[in-house]
């Protein structure tokens, strides 16, 4: 690898740290696409790749996140512990795809979100109560956030539903590759009801403990290209609180739709290709 090379991947990674934290997706939605459509990687290889630069720059937002006290680790715990053997389970899937068919699989999931957050950013007032919009809550929590700013978020949610929607973002996320922040904070916000602001930095938690364990899955399977990785987690380590200071003085609105923009223009890509 050149200078040049190792440097246009620390400055990608430094990009995609930014934009990643920025919208509580890790960026691996960036990510995939163009390890598969630069660096011509197999699928599973730049699932492995992707998550790791993905836990990266999830541990360093979320160490930004926690000083700014947005993150609700008490529900984060439950949400992460659920997604771990979803995350082990799509290591071994990711090998299932042929390319096209893995284009076609990505590409039609990101336009779908995009579609839904671009049609409804936020729920409308009153509506974030936070459980689901059909059926009963088996296992409703009340939970109350106060940030550093001295914003205070009020909230509640199905915590059933909560673990049963990680477990399979979970699985998701090891076998694209995106650590499931683009399913994960649209799920947060409409299914759970929680503030677009609670939901990017508990998010990064989540996703940083889903990575982790599909990083090491892959790896184990010889997925993961090491150096690339290593060089983008560099930028996006350096990346990630500059994407959560920016965040602080964005409304949730706004988050959601750049996230929404984000994976229309990735998943045409995909598909055109």
């Amino acid at each position: 690898m050149t200078l040049a090379a190792a440097i246009g991947y620390v400055v990608f990674g430094f990009a995609v740290g930014i934009y990643g934290t920025l919208v509580g997706a890790g960026g691996g939605f960036v990510i995939v696409p163009f390890l598969l459509l630069v660096r011509h990687a197999r699928p599973e290889q730049a699932a492995g790749t992707s998550l790791a630069v993905v836990f990266l720059n999830a541990l360093s937002g979320t160490v930004a996140y926690a000083r700014q006290r947005r993150v609700d680790f008490a529900s984060g715990i439950w949400f992460a512990a659920a997604t771990v053997p979803g995350a082990v389970l799509g290591a071994y899937g990711a090998r299932a795809f042929s390319g096209r068919a893995f284009d076609l699989v990505f590409g039609g999931l990101l336009l779908a979100v995009a579609a839904v957050l671009l049609w409804r950013p936020l729920p409308a007032a009153g509506a974030a109560a936070g459980t689901p919009a059909r059926g009963r809550a088996w296992w409703p929590v009340e939970r109350r956030l106060a940030d550093a700013a001295g914003g205070v978020f009020r909230y509640r949610y199905d915590r059933v539903w909560g673990i049963l929607l990680s477990f399979v973002v979970g699985y998701a996320s090891s076998v694209l590759g995106v650590g499931g922040g683009i399913v994960h904070v649209p799920a947060l916000v409409y299914q759970l009801g929680f503030p677009a602001h609670v939901a990017t930095a508990t998010s990064h938690f989540i996703l940083a403990v889903t990575a982790g364990v599909g990083t090491l899955s892959h790896a184990a399977l010889g997925h993961v290209f090491l150096l690339p990785a290593g060089l983008m987690g560099v930028g996006a380590v350096l990346g990630a609180p500059v994407g959560a200071h920016l965040s602080r003085n964005l409304h949730g609105g706004w988050i959601v739709r750049g996230l929404a923009v984000a994976l229309a223009a990735v998943g045409i890509r995909l598909l055109a290709r």
